[in-house]
């Protein structure tokens, strides 16, 4: 799941980075023949290794620790405080690392109901996840809970290949929370599906949930299809 740029030209290919309401789009228009610079799945995995190790993880406290860091910091305090919220620090324990558990994902279009993507407990859907239709407008929606600890920049990706060439990347920021008993939503902005012959059929994915940390709550390994219309119900 992820924006698609619309294939409007036999042979047109882009790639690049853009900006797209704070989220960081990687895409290539790419239809017919293969091309030697598309990254495939195997390359994707290094990438993923090479940016771990360049990750330098900071020291670890308890939520009762960072309240009581730099609280003669005035800025800082206000800051903790409007992050917590309601908290009750009495009730969020002494971990060191924050919880997060991702309830669930949807796809929205106008003009047809939520279609709610269950989870599997292995990450692996059997068979295609969903269907969406060529040329639809559609946002991805997803619900999670921040338990024991704050999760600091957790972040969302996503990359898509077809025929095992990557045409979609997406990365979105989705921020800082606190652990709280009720369940974050967050909705994505509004993306294209691509549409013409070339973009029907089936696509792979893999969507992760990861933290400033580079903790990892969640990863998705699945496939997809465009048709040229929704699938019956």
């Amino acid at each position: 799941m992820g924006g698609f740029e619309e294939n409007k030209e036999v042979g047109e290919k882009k790639s690049g980075f853009e900006e797209n309401n704070g989220v960081e789009k990687e895409s290539m228009k790419r239809v017919g023949s293969e091309s030697s610079f598309c990254e495939t799945e195997d390359e994707e995995q290094e990438e993923e290794e090479e940016e771990d190790k360049q990750i330098e993880l900071g020291p670890q406290c308890t939520l009762k620790e960072q309240i009581e860091k730099d609280k003669d910091d005035e800025s800082l305090r206000k800051w903790k405080e409007q992050l917590l919220g309601n908290v009750d620090i009495n009730n969020v324990g002494e971990s060191l690392e924050p919880e997060v558990k991702i309830l669930f994902l949807s796809i929205l279009s106008p003009g047809r109901s939520e279609i709610v993507l269950p989870i599997p407990e292995d990450g692996k859907p059997k068979g295609p996840w969903f269907t969406l239709k060529e040329g639809c407008r559609y946002s991805l929606r997803f619900s999670f809970q921040v338990t024991h600890n704050i999760v600091s920049g957790l972040k969302y990706t996503n990359n898509v290949w077809k025929t095992g060439v990557k045409v979609d990347r997406t990365k979105q920021m989705l921020g800082t929370f606190s652990p709280q008993q009720e369940a974050y939503t967050y909705d994505m902005p509004e993306e294209t599906t691509p549409s013409g012959y070339f973009a029907r059929g089936s696509y792979s994915a893999k969507t992760k949930f990861v933290d400033d940390d580079n903790k990892c709550y969640l990863e998705i390994n699945y496939t997809f299809e465009i048709r040229k219309d929704w699938a019956s119900v």
